[in-house]
């Protein structure tokens, strides 16, 4: 693929309503924040492509928390690719754009040419919110399951909150003109109002144990989720990721017979929260034998962001709570 310069909404999530339908749901493009994610790291293809696809989904959910809540996806498993975490920060204030980070870790030999998803194997994806101090934090933990992440996501919906949730994503590399290679990301979050978990059966109809979107509609609720989803079944790829149909027109292109309404999009940024002080409250844990075992062969402690790469140097002196002196003394 090869693009232009910046879309006005690359890195924007919008959130609509399906009046008709008694649907809601987001568009997202994601453009910069995937190249501050990536940029940090020599991750091999299938790996980017989960993390792209890990991210695409952390700002479809995240746009729904409140300001400056903070929810982050999981994945772990016993496959090549042994996690993936995310993290979304709401904005402190209205207006102000929310931050995305991502990482993921992985065994370099056990990497194959099988598709993204198949590097997982058996394992779990989690959702958590952070409500802030003195809050007890959410999880929501489901099966791997299905083909794919947003499988994954979507199960967690039904099995944790009993909404039913279907995703549309697309991701892959593009060029600029001029410019370098880089991935970018779209795709369609939908869900049905939760007046419809009341439809929810006692067992899933899949063998996995997973409940899924299907197992939580009937009546005019299944009647409305088919036809949404036979609209959204329509989407192309280029119309999700591309430069030439903005939201607001996809949306009218799909669903105008559902009456769509739009509200304001949420921007989002590449951003971390890391810092000197975040890295000496870590190794204030460990005493100063501890630290020792830390310093390196030039007398340092040093420590790197697995998110964003920022590097830190230390005076082993100054961390761990046997701490000889504050940060700020003279060496």
């Amino acid at each position: 693929m090869s693009f232009g310069d910046k879309i006005a909404w690359d890195d924007t999530v919008l959130p609509f309503q399906l009046d008709r339908s008694d649907m809601r749901g987001r568009v997202a493009r994601l453009d910069g924040v995937l190249s501050g994610v990536l940029k940090q790291h020599d991750y091999p293809d299938p790996v980017e492509a989960l993390v792209a696809e890990m991210a695409l989904l952390t700002a479809l959910i995240g746009q729904t928390i409140k300001l400056r809540w903070k929810l982050s996806l999981q994945v772990q498993t016993n496959g090549p690719v042994r996690m993936i975490a995310t993290d979304y920060y709401g904005p402190h204030e209205e207006g102000q754009p929310a931050r995305i980070r991502a990482y993921a870790s992985f065994d370099t030999d056990r990497i194959t040419d099988d598709a993204p998803f198949a590097q997982l194997g058996n394992g779990y994806f989690a959702i958590l919110i952070d409500q802030g101090e003195g809050m007890q934090p959410y999880q929501g933990i489901v099966p791997i399951a299905g083909n794919s992440l947003s499988d994954c996501a979507a199960a967690y919906f039904a099995q944790s909150e009993q909404l039913p949730t279907t995703f549309a994503l697309t991701y892959g590399k593009s060029t600029e003109h001029g410019g370098e290679e880089h991935w970018r990301a779209g795709g369609i979050m939908l869900q049905h109002m939760p007046k419809a978990s009341p439809f929810a059966k006692d067992a899933p109809s899949e063998e996995d144990g997973v409940l899924r979107a299907d197992d939580l509609v009937d009546g005019d609720t299944r009647e409305n989720w088919n036809r949404v989803n036979a609209h959204l079944a329509t989407v192309e790829e280029l119309e999700l990721i591309g430069p030439s149909v903005p939201p607001t027109d996809l949306l009218v292109r799909l669903f105008h017979e559902e009456t769509p309404r739009v509200y304001d999009a949420q921007p989002v940024r590449f951003g971390c929260t890391c810092s000197e002080d975040r890295v000496r409250q870590s190794l204030s844990i460990y005493s100063a034998k501890d630290i020792s075992r830390m310093t390196t062969d030039e007398g340092t402690v040093t420590a790197d962001c697995q998110f964003c790469g920022a590097h830190y140097v230390l005076d082993p002196k100054t961390v761990g709570f046997e701490a000889e002196k504050a940060p700020d003394d003279d060496a």
